[in-house]
């Protein structure tokens, strides 16, 4: 049976979870521009009580808390950013909306923070509780991001990698949150994707496109040719490796009557470990550069790490089913891998993790009917569970989560060494070298 006490000091912040919720979905705002949600929840933190380390240039923020006895320090998250789906009838004028449901993560850590105030609360727990409002988790804006790079704001386009080469994690032993889902069950899976992410330009010969095409080398033509050698090479992706391509077209071209000389797309290649989407990535480049070579224009390839795959450390899975049985939630273990990503991955590279998902949402994920339907589950379920799975890790001197962290073989030694790794993925420039006699093409 599980000690009431955690329930209870939830269900009196109620109110404060409900207006923190119905506050950040009325102010989506996209990653690295969360400024007004990191505010909202700094005030809401420096309220109860907590001193803040906030994040240089960027929004976002963490905070520790310290039980006063020894033992291993948990870090939970609150993701603040928003996406873009102008089809939504709630997105703002700029076509933002909380179609991801990160409104009611953070909703639930401040409703985790203000249950850890309550008198009695820790009594039974060991060790530390990190909480983080953290930005940036869905990689989009991609060129937005590269330039915060280039001026050296960031280093990373997700913003829980970047927080860990920040060092805000230093201390961490291991880390969970819990994401939204519109399925009936509470629900964990063996882990997700990580992928590669892309920008991909072709290049070709403007010229006038009924006087003379013939001059011209065609840029959207080379494209989607690119696009159908994609899908050609598709069959070649192995099961196991859970691949998936999916690119649009950004820019594909800027008058009818001219033949397009610049064409723009931007993808993803995921799969669920790193060898997956490095074999993936060189085909669906081969591909991509082939099709431009057949009609004499050029490419240019920037690929950039995006986020690694997540793999559900041993142990942990039992922990949320154990706290949603308390809680008398339906929980299954779903053993088919995710093909979302979440930059929690990266995390896992490192320490032990997990996401699992909790109901309250209906309509599609990212989708233009997607809303938080039960804010119930969705808020303050999802801080009664966080706060019954951190119970379980930290009472008993921590034995549970001693037992899980002793048990977990980290995939890198260090966060240096697994950043250094991160870097044969960085590849930026032209792939095509055209000579009088010869062309020279760059994988």
């Amino acid at each position: 049976m599980m000690n009431s006490i955690y329930i209870d000091a939830v269900e009196k912040k109620r109110d404060l979870i409900l207006k923190t919720n119905e506050y950040i979905w009325q102010n989506p705002e996209t990653g690295y521009r969360e400024v007004k949600t990191s505010a909202y929840l700094e005030n809401a933190f420096e309220a109860l009580g907590y001193s803040l380390h906030r994040a240089d240039d960027i929004p976002g923020f963490y905070t520790v808390l310290d039980t006063g006895r020894p033992g291993p320090e948990i870090l939970i998250f609150g993701e603040m950013d928003a996406l873009i789906c102008p089809g939504h009838n709630e997105a703002n004028d700029s076509g933002v909306v909380h179609c991801c449901g990160h409104n009611a993560q953070c909703a639930a850590l401040l409703g985790i923070a203000a249950a850890l105030r309550e008198p009695g609360v820790t009594d039974r727990l060991c060790g530390k509780v990190r909480l983080c409002a953290v930005p940036a988790e869905e990689l989009i804006e991609r060129d937005f991001r590269a330039e915060l790079i280039r001026r050296g704001v960031i280093t990373h386009m997700g913003g829980k990698p970047e927080f860990l080469h920040r060092g805000y994690f230093d201390g961490v032993d291991m880390a969970f949150m819990v994401h939204i889902t519109s399925d009936k069950r509470a629900s964990i899976t063996p882990g997700s994707v990580g992928f590669i992410t892309q920008k991909i330009t072709y290049r070709g010969v403007s010229a006038h496109a009924g006087g003379a095409p013939w001059n011209g080398v065609n840029a959207l033509y080379a494209a989607n040719l690119g696009l159908n050698a994609i899908n050609a090479v598709r069959e070649t992706f192995r099961e196991e490796d859970v691949i998936r391509v999916h690119p649009i077209i950004t820019n594909g071209g800027n008058a009818v009557n001219a033949i397009p000389d610049k064409v723009v797309i931007e993808s993803s290649v995921r799969g669920a470990s790193f060898d997956g989407i490095d074999n993936a990535n060189k085909k669906v480049n081969r591909a991509l550069i082939g099709a431009a070579l057949s009609l004499g224009a050029n490419i240019e390839i920037e690929n950039t790490p995006g986020y690694a795959p997540l793999l559900t450390a041993d142990g942990m899975a039992d922990i949320a089913e154990k706290a949603a049985e308390g809680l008398g939630f339906e929980f299954y273990r779903d053993e088919s891998f995710c093909t979302a990503s979440s930059d929690l991955g990266d995390l896992s590279c490192l320490m032990p993790v997990m996401e699992p998902s909790i109901p309250g949402a209906s309509g599609l994920l990212h989708g233009t009917n997607f809303e938080i339907s039960d804010k119930e589950t969705a808020c303050i379920g999802s801080a009664k569970w966080q706060m019954q799975m951190l119970a379980l890790l930290l009472e008993n001197n921590a034995a549970r989560a001693t037992e899980i962290i002793n048990a977990f073989k980290p995939r890198f030694s260090s966060k240096e060494e697994y950043f250094e790794y991160l870097e044969r993925f960085n590849c930026t420039g032209k792939r095509i070298k055209y000579t009088d006699n010869n062309v020279e093409v760059i994988l």
